[in-house]
């Protein structure tokens, strides 16, 4: 059973940025699509980015323009680069293939935004 393991969390002031990666084995980064998630305390988990295995790439309306999902098939590895940080995506974030799976589920990295 494989888990995903998150890094790259934090504690950052407003407007700052965070750079979170994902590292994927190879036999599931090759053959889906993967996304980033958040779970804020009190709401539900909901998809944030997706980068597609042809690198195109779709964002909740609540972080576009902000947030930039890539993935590097070198390393396998799926990264969310986080800028303009607000409050609000104050949250448990974890990757996951874009129809989650849900043994993949690792414990997730903190991003607390917060002054």
């Amino acid at each position: 059973q494989v888990h995903l393991v998150e890094s790259g969390g934090g504690l950052v002031q407003p407007g700052g940025s965070l750079r979170l990666s994902c590292i994927v084995p190879g036999n599931i980064f090759n053959v889906n699509a993967m996304a980033w998630f958040r779970q804020a305390p009190g709401k539900q988990r909901e998809m944030v980015a997706r980068s597609a295995r042809d690198r195109s790439t779709r964002y909740a309306a609540s972080v576009k323009g902000r947030f930039t999902i890539s993935r590097d098939n070198a390393k396998n590895t799926v990264n969310l680069q986080m800028n303009s940080l607000k409050p609000e995506d104050t949250a448990v974030y974890y990757c996951n293939t874009d129809s989650p799976l849900e043994d993949l589920w690792g414990q997730g990295t903190q991003v607390t935004v917060s002054s």
